[in-house]
């Protein structure tokens, strides 16, 4: 802890320090137009990821971007709303004064800059498939996380313990093969488990850029399935000071949600602070209460940096907190929930914000410097982080914790961009890891003590030309796990070394038909080493309610990926269409044969569990996703969407476990132009998800079901500078009684013991939301 205390400390010292050495400031003046009219656009938003900078324009469509580097290409990007996004590549050398011409589009400006791969780039100009979802689109919709915000984007779903606990699912691919980054980190949040959700909150970030497919070439071993990338928001343009404070109620849990923010920018020195907090009773499906669901959620999080002309640098810091109730479902003889006494739960229980016992107590600490230095011709982007995870499983007051997982994280990734030669744009990158875990300090031993160590490096082109672009890379990965040994009355743990190491590659290749058609295909390799969990686990797993048992002897997966879509965008449509398949040598997966081990309670009495062992086979994913926005007349917006995944066992011939069902959604929404507001709309939506019978032996198969859901909503203009959003959004309206296949309570799922034994999923929901942005100095 105190190296990389240090280290960061040192770094940041070195960095602010530059700035006193720095010349003469630059600056870029701009104008925002419309195309066809020539008038001036205020409001327009122009920002230089890049460079981590943004500016507004004035009344007369004019902006300023201060701190700027005096040479050097960068991609700029301009948003209007009514008009199509427009990115540029600016070189800053010949430029002093420019101007940008936008074009009226009923389809709204969507973000079109990619940031999570080698080099920022138009989307459209990018090979792999990547989604992106909005702050508008995490905070309007309702959800209870933000795994369950993003799950609506095509390929992407959620493994759920209830609405406390979401894990995302790319594909059919999650657990470790799914990375999530947030302030350009590697989350490690003990992330092998089905109950640990991703300790991340939901109101700070900006936007989510989904990657989809294997990215093993930035990520290294864990991107086997795809990247989940979590932005925060660029810093506050030069001179200002805002904030915003938004929170939201949710009616069937009673979910109360609020966060406050508030940034600055004085001449190029950026900060940020943000407080949030969550906190939900027991939710309600269409038949009952579930006790003990409840949770809350506390964090605190801040920045501060430097945006100058030699870059930038920035120190982000947080404090995640959340604690989560449990509940081992229990039947009477007339089929309604009780307590381990055979007690009914009373409304006041399930009413009760004071969560009961058992229950999670997870607890995440980060920090994390990101920094892009300008260096001759080219830029070094380097992001360093220290992450602790302390995950507590309580099973009674004033005891000591069952579990206690105990993990500390110290990671590094640099990448340096080479100067861009007619076309040719090479980047080479360097990451690592080291992660130090202590977990037989509870009542419970699941896994033993461990110690992971990981380095990679990788060499990445990119090729433009005209209206295409190519490009190629190779990475090399190696990761050695050594677990100690322990042993005691109850369990053994032998002390074993693991070493992996890999070559992983990829190409990809875009073309731009025109302004509106464009192709893109990517094919790559990507590997996993096996978690600690998957290797030595030797226990009872009480969140799954099920006796784990690891393998030494696993190989890492391989996975061989080839995907492509088709995109088309004009005024008023918007389509895409893709597919993929995916080999995956040596798949890793928990299976059963029904085998029972008794284990001894703290009360004395014996209670059997199902053993689950790990084992690996060859597998075979494929799918479609597929998107249509119709957008005929400017109050009228039509969103349609689907995604399909089919996921067989190349061994055994059979479907592998836990993949996601087939889902269609369509929303219609009208928007009217009301006077004294903005962006008004009524929305009706209908989710389907067909049944899902391609299963493996030992799971349930779900039925098909459709959820009405309605949304109305309108920001109000108070004043010049003073606008207010209010919302209220319904899900499930018609308290439909469902199975979600990937929920963690459908039957099956909880207890070999009782297949019948099930919790349907949330049932009505209605969310009431405000978020009132504000600015302090301008």
């Amino acid at each position: 802890m105190k190296k990389i205390q240090l280290l960061l400390a040192v770094l940041l010292y070195t960095l602010f320090s530059a700035s006193t050495f720095a010349a003469e400031l630059s600056q870029v003046k701009g104008k925002v137009i419309d195309s066809q009219t020539k008038q001036p656009l205020p409001g327009a938003t122009i920002s230089v990821p890049d460079l981590r900078i943004a500016a507004v324009t004035n009344e007369n469509g004019e902006f300023m971007l201060k701190n700027v580097p005096a040479h050097g290409h960068f991609l700029v990007q301009i948003r209007y709303v009514g008009y199509q996004t427009l990115t540029q590549s600016v070189d800053f050398a010949n430029l002093a004064s420019t101007e940008f011409q936008l074009r009226p589009s009923v389809i709204e400006g969507r973000e079109v800059v990619i940031t999570g791969s080698a080099n920022s780039s138009d989307n459209r100009q990018n090979s792999t498939t990547i989604s992106t979802v909005s702050k508008a689109d995490l905070l309007y919709h309702p959800s209870t996380n933000l795994i369950d915000a993003i799950s609506r984007t095509p390929g992407v779903s959620q493994i759920t313990t209830g609405p406390g606990i979401s894990k995302p699912v790319i594909r059919g691919l999650s657990y470790n093969r799914v990375v999530t980054l947030s302030d350009g980190v590697k989350q490690q949040g003990q992330q092998w488990g089905d109950e640990h959700g991703i300790e991340i909150d939901q109101y700070s970030a900006d936007r989510v850029e989904v990657l989809k497919g294997p990215a093993s070439l930035m990520y290294g071993s864990d991107a086997l399935g795809g990247v989940i990338n979590i932005l925060d928001a660029l810093p506050a343009p030069e001179g200002t000071l805002r904030g915003e404070f938004l929170s939201n109620y949710n009616t069937n849990n009673g979910l109360t949600g609020s966060s406050l923010m508030l940034q600055g920018n004085e001449n190029g020195l950026v900060y940020r602070v943000r407080g949030s907090y969550k906190n939900a009773y027991s939710y309600k499906t269409p038949t009952e209460y579930v006790p003990n669901s409840g949770f809350n959620e506390t964090n605190f999080e801040g920045q501060i940096g430097l945006n100058k002309k030699w870059g930038y640098a920035h120190l982000d810091a947080s404090s995640f907190r959340t604690n989560i109730g449990f509940y081992d479902p229990v039947r009477n003889d007339a089929g309604q929930l009780v307590d381990p006494d055979g007690n009914i739960f009373t409304n006041a229980q399930n009413k009760d914000r004071t969560l009961a016992y058992p229950k999670q107590d997870v607890r995440h600490y980060k920090i994390a410097l990101n920094s892009n230095i300008l260096l001759g011709d080219g830029s070094l982007k380097a992001t360093l982080g220290y992450q602790h995870n302390l995950r507590r499983e309580l099973s009674a007051a004033n005891q000591d914790p069952s579990l206690f997982l105990n993990s500390y994280t110290y990671s590094y990734d640099l990448k340096y961009s080479f100067k861009e030669v007619n076309g040719w744009a090479p980047v080479i990158g360097l990451s690592g890891e080291f992660v130090h875990s202590l977990n037989t300090t509870g009542a419970e031993q699941l896994i033993p003590d461990y110690d992971s160590q990981a380095f990679g490096g990788f060499a990445f082109v990119k090729k433009t030309w005209d209206n295409n672009t190519f490009n190629i890379g190779a990475r090399f990965d190696y990761r050695k796990m050594t677990g100690k040994d322990f042993h005691n009355d109850e369990r053994d743990f032998n002390a074993f070394t693991n070493k992996f190491s890999h070559v992983t590659g990829a190409l990809g290749y875009t073309h731009e038909f025109n302004d509106a058609f464009s192709f893109k295909a990517n094919a790559g390799s990507a590997f996993r080493a096996p978690n600690i969990a998957e290797l030595s686990s030797n226990g009872v797993h009480e969140g799954v309610f099920r006796y784990e048992v690891g393998n030494p002897n696993l190989k890492p997966e391989q996975s061989y990926q080839f995907d492509a879509s088709f995109d088309y965008q004009n005024q008023y449509v918007r389509a895409s269409l893709g597919g993929f398949a995916n080999y995956i040598n040596n798949y890793i997966y928990y299976s059963t044969d029904g085998t029972q081990k008794d284990v001894t309670q703290d009360d004395g009495s014996i209670k059997s569990y199902p053993v689950y062992n790990f084992v690996q086979d060859n597998a075979f994913l494929r799918g479609i996703e597929a998107s249509l926005t119709l957008h005929p007349v400017s109050f009228i917006h039509f969103d349609n969407s689907f995604s399909y995944t089919r996921a067989t066992n190349r061994t055994t011939k059979e479907s592998l476990p836990f993949i996601p069902a087939a889902t269609l959604r369509n929303e219609l929404r009208f928007e009217p132009n009301l006077k004294g507001t903005s962006h008004s709309y009524i929305s009706v939506g209908i989710d389907n998800f067909f049944s899902q019978n391609k299963i493996d032996s030992f799971e349930t198969p779900t039925s098909g079901y459709t959820l009405l859901n309605a949304s109305i909503g309108t920001i109000l203009r108070l004043g010049k500078n003073q606008d207010i959003t209010l919302y209220v959004a319904g899900k499930n309206l018609l308290d439909k009684a469902y199975y979600d296949h990937l929920s963690r309570f459908k039957p099956g799922r909880l207890s070999d013991e009782d297949k019948t034994l099930g919790i349907y999923n949330q049932g009505r929901s209605i969310t009431f939301g405000v978020n009132i942005p504000f600015t302090l100095k301008k």
